[in-house]
């Protein structure tokens, strides 16, 4: 089982960034892929975008395309969401998640996740 904590959450303004960390402990993620979710109040979660840790390779959503970038550090064990130009329909609980298979959108790949952290864009 994958540990994982998220951090760097909070209030931007429309226009700022936002820098999300995941720390992962736990297992060797060398063979798993690493996604960011969201949901918003009253809304289904969602995926935003995954990274595979063996090679780097990133899938993101539609609308995030551009103004999000999943990076790793594997000396750190770390997943990062760097998001940029940040809208209000940004605002959410954002969850780190792991999957021992490829990149996947649909939350149900994932097994591990890690407890949110709010994302707040204000107007």
């Amino acid at each position: 089982q994958v540990q994982l904590v998220e951090s760097g959450g909070g209030l931007v303004q429309a226009g700022g960034s936002l820098r999300l960390s995941c720390a992962a402990s736990g297992r060797t993620l060398s063979s798993y892929a690493m996604g960011w979710f969201r949901q918003a109040p009253g809304k289904e979660r969602e995926f935003v975008g995954a990274i595979s840790w063996r090679d780097g390779r990133t899938l993101y959503k539609d609308s995030v395309k551009g103004r999000f970038t999943i990076s790793r550090d594997s000396a750190k064990n770390t997943v990062y969401l760097q998001m940029n130009s940040l809208k209000p329909e940004d605002t959410a609980v954002y969850y780190c998640a792991a999957s021992r298979g490829g990149i996947g959108v649909g939350a149900v790949a994932y097994g591990s996740w890690g407890q949110g952290t709010q994302v707040t864009v204000s107007s």
